[in-house]
């Protein structure tokens, strides 16, 4: 099999399952055939991961005093800010993609069960994710007295490093696929096994999260822009992920609208402009600081 043969046909040969346990087996590698036992995935993993790596860096970033938080409080600020991640993931999918069906099917929003199976929660909102996050952020930042502009911008900083492993993780399920093309970077999925479709996932972990990441580290050394990391995050993404959702496969049961543009695209452009709007603000509180 040549290397075009292999990248194409990858997905069809991947499980979705990292281990599951009590199956058949006590313990055993993907997915249980018989259907039994607790699947854990590589997506709820990745989402782990990403945390886990965000956290790291915000606690050394505060041993170097390149945020004036303590580290304890910093854990507790990421706990917060996970806990809105969560909450405001699902609900920002429900309000900004199927409002619609959820309206009519309450229960579904939060119990991760079907037929009386643990299926798990299908559908999560990035735009949504970051609204909660930022709002619980908030709350614990105004409790605990501490600098927001300073908090948001060290959390935004570290930010495309967690969702890199989210995009791995929806590489893995098979799922947020591309458009369909005839280009050799196509690759077959599961869902849609006889359609080349570009790799958006990747696309996405690749531009909205290491390239980005990139982006931000050099701007924070120079001293205009280092303290314009919450802006140029919510610049930087919108931008990023607008060009990448050309290549992405729309909500089937919303599309593009009458202007040509997805969903994720229209949430996007709000970002930018949210950004652009925020960057005098920034501006003038860390000027203002270091007079």
């Amino acid at each position: 099999m040549d290397f075009i043969a292999f990248w194409q046909t990858l997905p069809l040969h991947l499980d979705p399952t990292f281990i599951t346990i009590f199956g058949e087996k006590m313990l055993q590698r993907g997915t249980d055939l018989s259907g039994a036992g607790f699947a854990i995935r590589y997506y709820g993993l990745m989402y782990i991961i990403g945390f886990m790596v965000n956290i790291a860096l915000l606690k050394k970033m505060c041993r170097k005093q390149e945020v004036a938080v303590f580290e304890s409080e910093m854990e507790n600020l990421c706990i917060w800010i996970i806990a809105g991640i969560m909450l405001g993931g699902r609900l920002g999918y429900v309000l900004f993609y199927n409002l619609t069906y959820y309206s009519q099917n309450l229960g579904e929003i939060f119990l991760p069960f079907a037929g009386g199976k643990f299926v798990g929660i299908s559908g999560m909102s990035f735009h949504g994710a970051v609204i909660g996050g930022t709002l619980l952020g908030t709350i614990y930042v105004l409790i605990k007295k501490l600098d927001w502009k300073e908090c948001a911008n060290a959390v935004f900083f570290v930010a495309p490093l967690g969702y890199t492993f989210g995009r791995f993780g929806n590489f893995m399920n098979g799922e947020l696929y591309g458009r369909q093309t005839s280009s050799a970077i196509g690759m077959y999925f599961k869902d849609d096994p006889t359609v080349l479709r570009f790799p958006s996932q990747l696309f996405e972990m690749l531009g909205e999260g290491i390239l980005l990441f990139a982006i931000l580290c050099a701007f924070r050394k120079f001293s205009l822009t280092k303290n314009l990391m919450t802006p140029l995050y919510l610049i930087g993404y919108g931008i990023i992920r607008f060009f990448i959702e050309f290549y992405r496969e729309p909500d089937a049961h919303i599309m593009l609208n009458s202007l040509g543009f997805s969903r994720g695209q229209m949430l996007c452009s709000a970002m930018i402009i949210l950004g652009i709007a925020m960057i005098p603000f920034f501006v003038a509180k860390f000027a203002k600081k270091e007079v």
